[in-house]
């Protein structure tokens, strides 16, 4: 029981952690202003979650790119297919979130935050649209902001592929 409780994750220098948090801030910031003076949604709440991930864990292969762009548009996708073939109905969101899982697995680009799109879509109900503004615009923008953010701060992001 106490693996539950244990702490895997090693520790973080504070300016370390300070960074990230100003890289989330600074990457939701530029999205939320953008949705703002453009009148377009380029902001959902997954986005937030895929903060964490590029700003905190810039090296892992679930933050780079490819994945959460890639993420983002595969698991949105499966929900707008399938909410557009199934009833608004519980089941169908599990579904929907089962197979965009079993995609960004097949497809290489898992993004763990992008798991929560279909739920969004099913949620919110909106049209193909959705896919485009805000899913692929938005995160594009995210990942334009973290590698700047990141060469700024002298990290390397994206990863170098071995």
């Amino acid at each position: 029981m106490k693996n539950f409780f244990a702490r895997h994750q090693p520790p973080q220098p504070i300016h370390t952690a300070l960074l990230a948090g100003i890289g989330g801030l600074i990457a939701i910031g530029v999205v939320g202003a953008l949705t703002h003076y453009m009148h377009s949604p380029l902001i959902m709440a997954p986005f937030g979650a895929s903060c964490v991930l590029m700003f905190a864990v810039p090296g892992s292969p679930l933050s780079q790119p490819a994945n959460v762009i890639g993420g983002h548009f595969v698991a949105t996708m499966v929900g707008l297919i399938l909410r557009l073939l199934l009833p608004n109905e519980w089941w169908a969101a599990a579904l929907a979130v089962g197979l965009a899982i079993t995609l960004m697995a097949m497809l290489r680009v898992t993004h763990p935050p992008a798991g929560a799109d279909p739920l969004v879509v099913f949620a919110t109900d909106p049209d193909f649209s959705f896919l485009f503004l805000p899913v692929l615009s938005g995160t594009i923008v995210l990942v334009c902001v973290a590698a700047l953010f990141h060469k700024l701060s002298g990290n390397i992001y994206p990863a170098r592929k071995n």
